[in-house]
């Protein structure tokens, strides 16, 4: 491209900076940066900017809310020393980065959506001899994963339920994805209400192919929510902020399209 970066206004540091509300030190940090092409000097050595140095600081400053410091860096240097295929793979990589946002939202609400009313087991009564409830917990338990305890229940039903292995159950308590309590006569593992929600949920997110290091802060999410009632505005408050992402990586891609035709 052939290009005269210093046509037209000339600009000090205190001129760029004041219109964009920021120091006139910041302004020497991105020209340093190379987020801002190089300026010229005059001869006692003092920076003048352009209105292209103008137009690069109001791309990468619409950039940053979409793509982060980082990346709207990456671009601007890009773009700058003249690579804007790179440019593009990097402002792609911020789309699919929230394409992959939305998916694993979408998975979290429908895993919650799958939880039933009321994810502990029921009540003792009217379970058979095989249930191993609190009153026969001596008969259930002896086999090491069978049946309920009132307000809990083992690894195997609970493994059974979820139509996985005890294993899986045991892998998922070491990643920190379940917290079971153990029964202090027999040291079985007890699931209580909140263990089995954690343990539907991860099991409903490992199906839609989410690792387990992704799982674990989500589950720690839902803990500390307290439950999917107080996780619903959680829920609200992410899907605004992937609507304002997706929204500001519009307008940085405005902003950066008229810097490139500046440049042109």
């Amino acid at each position: 491209m052939g290009r005269n970066l210093q046509s037209g206004e000339r600009l000090r540091p205190i001129d760029l900076a004041r219109g964009h509300g920021l120091s006139t030190q910041a302004v020497r940090n991105y020209e340093e940066a190379g987020i801002l092409p190089p300026a010229a000097r005059t001869p006692h050595g003092y920076r003048t900017y352009t209105s292209l140095h103008a137009g690069a600081l109001r791309a990468f400053l619409a950039l940053l809310p979409g793509h982060g410091h980082p990346a709207a860096t990456s671009i601007l240097r890009a773009v700058n020393r003249g690579a804007e295929d790179e440019a593009f793979r990097l402002i792609d990589e911020s789309h699919v980065q929230l394409l992959d946002d939305r998916r694993t939202l979408r998975a979290v609400e429908d895993a919650l959506r799958d939880l039933g009313p009321s994810t502990a087991p029921a009540s003792a009564a009217g379970s058979g001899a095989g249930s191993g409830t609190a009153s026969g917990a001596g008969s259930g338990a002896a086999s090491g994963a069978g049946g309920t305890r009132a307000g809990g229940t083992f690894i195997g039903p609970l493994a059974g339920r979820l139509g996985i292995r005890p294993a899986t159950l045991r892998a998922w308590e070491r990643a920190g994805l379940v917290q079971p309590h153990r029964d202090p006569r027999t040291g079985y593992r007890v699931y209580h209400e909140a263990a089995v929600r954690d343990a539907q949920v991860a099991h409903q997110l490992r199906r839609g192919g989410y690792l387990l290091e992704q799982i674990a802060p989500l589950i720690a999410q839902l803990r500390a929510a307290g439950g999917r009632e107080p996780l619903e505005a959680a829920l609200g408050d992410w899907h605004d902020r992937l609507a304002a992402r997706g929204r500001a990586l519009l307008t940085g891609a405005a902003e950066l399209e008229r810097y490139l035709r500046e440049r042109d």
